[in-house]
């Protein structure tokens, strides 16, 4: 047993749910060293806490309005201090197979003081692979994407971007006023978001409901610019794309 306690973090979106955790918690302290240093009712919240109070462990819902429990995972393997990780879910025994084939721990509610206490003693860290093959069995994209800013975990609207471009191992992501860089792969963005962004070139997907123009690349007989409301950069369109960005703007 460990010389001081778990220090844990509760997220939920409902108070009932959290306040039953609270009491099942108390039954498990007779068998661990347990602290509850704090609770969330959303995801944003649930993020700014861990970064704050720095948990060992956080019992999360999956189940919650705008950022899930998935996503909020997922930014947490960005924080300095990366928390242990079980989740608290509704979802029936054939869709907690995803959990259970990768290795991720769940609670179901209602969640029992004997099922919690075995989670606790094990808890473990999760990676990107185990969290990106949980997305699968249950997809969504994220609302947001995480960065590191001056160590701190920062938190982007996804509404907000502009476009991702492809250079060397990053990604650039344009926004109305700044540029980050983001390690992940075009493809994966693609893949997550391709209902928000269009690709116009091997390098580059912009924001389909900020594209604004189409013009001829001047000096050129088939090459092809994409102008994005509110942002004057010529973005290069591929003959491979040409088309299918033509008929997006006229339909």
């Amino acid at each position: 047993m460990p010389s001081s306690p778990l220090r844990l973090l509760i997220v939920d979106d409902e108070a009932p749910a959290r306040r039953r955790l609270r009491e099942v918690l108390d039954d498990c302290s007779r068998e661990l060293s347990l602290e509850v240093v704090g609770e969330a009712d959303n995801g944003m919240e649930a993020l700014e806490r861990a970064q704050s109070e720095q948990p060992d462990a956080v019992l999360l819902d999956i189940r919650m309005p705008g950022m899930d429990g998935i996503e909020v995972a997922q930014h947490m393997q960005k924080l300095a201090h990366t928390p242990a990780v079980i989740f608290t879910t509704a979802y029936d025994n054939y869709a907690c197979q995803a959990f259970e084939v990768n290795a991720v721990d769940y609670l179901m509610k209602p969640v029992r003081a004997e099922r919690l206490a075995a989670a606790l003693a094990k808890a473990r860290h999760l990676n990107m692979a185990m969290l990106d093959a949980l997305r699968e069995a249950h997809p969504k994209a994220r609302t947001h994407l995480s960065l590191s800013e001056k160590g701190r975990l920062k938190l982007l609207p996804v509404k907000d971007v502009l476009y991702f471009k492809a250079e060397l191992k990053y990604v650039t992501v344009k926004t109305g006023e700044n540029e980050f860089l983001l390690e992940e792969s075009l493809v994966k963005l693609e893949t997550e978001f391709g209902d928000r962004f269009l690709r116009i070139h091997r390098n580059c997907l912009v924001a389909r409901d900020r594209i604004d123009q189409i013009g001829k690349s001047h000096g050129s007989d088939d090459g092809h610019y994409v102008r994005l409301r509110g942002h004057d950069e010529r973005l290069p369109v591929s003959r491979r794309q040409y088309s299918q960005l033509r008929e997006l703007l006229r339909s």
